[in-house]
């Protein structure tokens, strides 16, 4: 692998009130990796018991391509021999950018993999009674599969839509360390109205450390649909509860960002307006979350500009969102960390679009959500490719593209 690639920016002095200065702290040093193998759609998660980096990443056609799994003992300096997630070859996809392969980790450091299957996948969904019955996309399964308990393989692949169908855009994988996995995503079920106004958010439970999962339940009944092709993110915080970031699609023009929190595992969530947006059209848009000191950072998008907040997991209180500086092209795949001194980075695509790549930029903010430093920008993220982060010990971050 090539050489990281180090940004370390510092913030000036500041003087505060009159007649003295103050120090201010020295900004998180910046690391750029790209991924490994010539992967794209990085996904990571972090083992801070153990100090291992886990990420998946894609390869091969985009319609009907791989998922591999690295870890890496060092922070990031080097890897380890890829080793295959999904057990049918061809059986993921990374067309649109967010019907890829999400990531967990959960007790014990055990890795989850949750991600689309492709028009080939198998084991099949139900199928889905408004497309023709040799339609390549019907019965197209949400798949997930664990990481073996030896570490060095993982378990056959399991299509976990039992009722519902209409898989369209990403769903998403969360774990805490009770041995409670969630899988959510959305689709229909027999007897809702037809189209994005139908669909609702699933999610498929298990207690027994993924081994075995309840039949999807309906997250929230609320009748707000969901934006057919746009991803959502599903998150574990440290306290237990469970985060549900997705854009609804009620009378086809109202794409707002919704908060769904879950206080009994996964079992009833409650839902909060957190951004609106007036289009008729699906905007092929994702969310994340990132555990922090005391706090949960989500991201979304919304028109062409990228958000985070931070939630309160006591109180539940959402801070008003933070855009990312300045304006772009159209940014977009926000991607999110915390390091142990409450520090985020940011970091989102410009310029993406379809089957076309970008640049990467990114920002750093102090945990009161004001920015430290300069935003960051690199050219280069391929296709149907994003960026990703995670917090070194040192405080620093990496990120990888």
């Amino acid at each position: 692998m090539k050489k990281a690639i180090e940004f370390t920016l510092l913030l000036s002095f500041a003087c505060v009130g009159a007649g003295f200065c103050a120090s201010a702290a020295q900004a998180p040093s910046i690391k750029l990796i790209r991924v490994p193998n010539g992967g794209i759609q990085p996904q990571v998660a972090v083992d801070r018991a153990q100090g291992v980096v886990n990420m998946i990443y894609f390869q091969g056609n985009p319609a009907h391509g791989n998922i591999f799994y690295v870890r890496s003992k060092n922070w990031g300096v080097t890897f380890s021999s890829p080793i295959q997630v999904n057990s049918q070859p061809g059986s993921a996809v990374a067309l649109g950018t967010i019907r890829g392969a999400r990531l967990a980790i959960g007790e014990s450091g055990r890795v989850y993999v949750a991600w689309n299957g492709s028009a080939q996948a198998s084991p099949k969904g139900p199928k889905n009674p408004e497309m023709p019955g040799n339609s390549p996309y019907n019965g197209m399964p949400m798949l997930f599969t664990r990481l073996n308990s030896a570490g060095t393989a993982f378990e056959s692949q399991r299509n976990l839509m039992k009722s519902t169908f209409g898989l369209d855009g990403g769903g998403s994988v969360a774990a805490d360390g009770r041995g409670d996995v969630y899988v959510a995503w959305h689709a229909r079920q027999v007897g809702y109205p037809q189209g994005e106004a139908g669909r609702r958010v699933w999610i498929a439970r298990s207690r027994d450390g993924g081994r075995d999962f309840s039949p999807e339940a309906l997250a929230w009944a609320e009748p707000t649909g969901a934006c057919g092709c746009c991803g959502l993110s599903i998150f574990a915080g440290r306290n237990g509860t469970v985060y549900i970031l997705y854009r609804t699609a009620k009378d086809m023009i109202h794409r707002n960002v919704y908060l769904l929190i879950s206080r009994d595992d996964g079992k009833t969530f409650r839902g909060r307006l957190v951004d609106k947006w007036t289009i008729g059209a699906c905007p092929m848009t994702s969310m994340a979350f990132a555990q922090g000191p005391g706090f949960v950072d989500a991201a979304w998008q919304t028109r062409k500009q990228v958000y985070y907040a931070m939630i309160n997991p006591k109180t539940l209180q959402m801070s008003k969102p933070i855009p990312a500086p300045g304006t772009g092209k159209l940014r977009k795949y926000p991607a999110l960390a915390v390091n142990s001194r409450g520090d985020t980075i940011l970091v989102w695509t410009d310029g993406t679009s379809w089957g076309q790549g970008g640049s990467l930029e990114w920002q750093t903010f102090d945990r009161n959500g004001d920015p430290i430093g300069k935003e960051g920008h690199i050219s280069g993220v391929p296709a149907w490719s994003f960026g990703a982060a995670f917090a070194r010990p040192d405080g620093g971050f990496t990120i990888i593209y």
